[in-house]
């Protein structure tokens, strides 16, 4: 929870690193919390889980791809590599392939070393 809240606080802090935990984490929350509307919607068989679902996708739209371009910049990547996605099924696999390496030791020119910040 405190990696999803520090992403949040970053809203739209395109510049600085993100290690992957980080980056790994607030994902993985997003996804609880869509399956958990997805349940509330199944459940009340309404559409209100998905009103609900789609609200939240468009708040936290920016700070996803904040928290894509910072891992970016922790693998030493320029942060326009996001755009690679827009490229049907082989775009997101390079990127899943980008976020999943490890963060680029030392300081880069994107900033310091998240791991050795944390630690």
């Amino acid at each position: 929870m405190n990696y999803y809240v520090q992403v949040l606080k970053k809203y739209a802090v395109f510049s600085g690193r993100s290690q992957r935990k980080e980056f790994f984490m607030f994902f993985l929350f997003n996804i609880l919390v869509g399956a958990i509307f997805a349940i509330i919607d199944i459940t009340l068989d309404t559409k209100i889980g998905a009103i609900i679902t789609l609200f939240y996708s468009l708040a936290v739209a920016i700070p996803a791809i904040a928290v894509t371009v910072r891992r970016l910049h922790d693998t030493n990547r320029n942060g326009w590599w996001f755009f690679i996605d827009l490229i049907p099924v082989v775009g997101a696999i390079i990127l899943l392939i980008f976020v999943i390496q490890d963060s680029q030791p030392g300081t880069n020119k994107y900033g310091p070393n998240p791991k050795k910040i944390n630690l």
